[in-house]
């Protein structure tokens, strides 16, 4: 139990790069709180003991704003970015490492008794204020943009945008720019909020363009890297000394004091 709750912390850190240290995270981030004490009814749920689950996931639901029904599988890893406003159905299914912004809602189309709430597969990203409506999955993969309206399923590696939602790329789609950028958007980490790069969105086209640049400095610094490892230098053989999350928070930590200490 106790692997799965440090994992499910270090997965806060890996995407949010607000999260600071792990205290801050195991006792101000109300998505954690929701999954921990959705593990809870579920177990209760499969255990029989229905009135008690919903007890449970109604008290989660005033607790963190986030409405999970204890009949809901959730997988590893998954992550609730703010948070407020989530509703996750009864027969809704989740893989590892899906990420859902607020607002977002897993819900059915239909009152009939069986399957009707939506299974995403691992790795999918759900945007702000998305509706997932109905029995179909989504992709491996699979990216759904804020205010979405998805109501079939989604091809593994797509992107789903608009009401109701359309297909706008996909993985064997993407043109050899929009790889680059792809490539060096994961290599710093950036996903804005499920939204694709190829949206009309002004912000979204200045990343892109960020992006190309990074793109291009990174070939760069491999090329003469390569041009010195030629010339017999060793320099560029050398590994990068590796990014610790401690090492950041002692930073952001000395910051804090010092800023404290010039405002008295």
């Amino acid at each position: 139990m106790f692997e799965r709750m440090r994992e499910d912390i270090q997965s806060v850190f890996h995407r949010d790069p607000a999260a600071r240290n792990a205290f801050e995270v195991l006792t101000c981030y109300p998505g954690l709180h929701a999954i921990w004490l959705h593990r809870v009814a579920h177990a209760l749920w499969r255990g029989q003991w229905k009135w008690l689950a919903r007890s449970v996931s109604n008290f989660s639901r005033w607790l963190t704003g986030i409405e999970i029904h204890p009949g809901a599988k959730i997988g590893r890893r998954f992550f609730i970015d703010h948070g407020m406003g989530i509703v996750i159905g009864e027969t809704a299914e989740l893989g590892d490492d899906v990420t859902l912004y607020q607002g977002v809602t897993l819900g059915g189309t239909s009152w009939n008794a069986g399957k009707r709430h939506p299974t995403l597969e691992n790795g999918v990203v759900v945007g702000a204020g998305a509706k997932v409506l109905g029995p179909f999955t989504v992709g491996e993969g699979a990216k759904i943009g804020s205010n979405a309206v998805v109501t079939k399923p989604v091809p593994a590696g797509a992107t789903a945008v608009g009401i109701p939602a359309k297909i706008i790329t996909r993985e064997a789609e993407l043109n050899e720019q929009d790889a680059k950028r792809k490539a060096m958007a994961e290599k710093i980490g950036f996903d804005a909020y499920g939204v694709a790069g190829d949206m009309p969105d002004p912000v979204a086209r200045a990343v892109g363009q960020m992006l190309d640049h990074l793109h291009a400095v990174d070939s760069r610094l491999e090329g003469m890297c390569a041009a010195m490892t030629r010339m017999g230098s060793d320099y560029c053989a050398k590994d990068l000394p590796p990014l610790r999350d401690e090492d950041f928070d002692c930073v952001k930590g000395q910051c804090a004091e010092g800023e404290r200490a010039a405002n008295g």
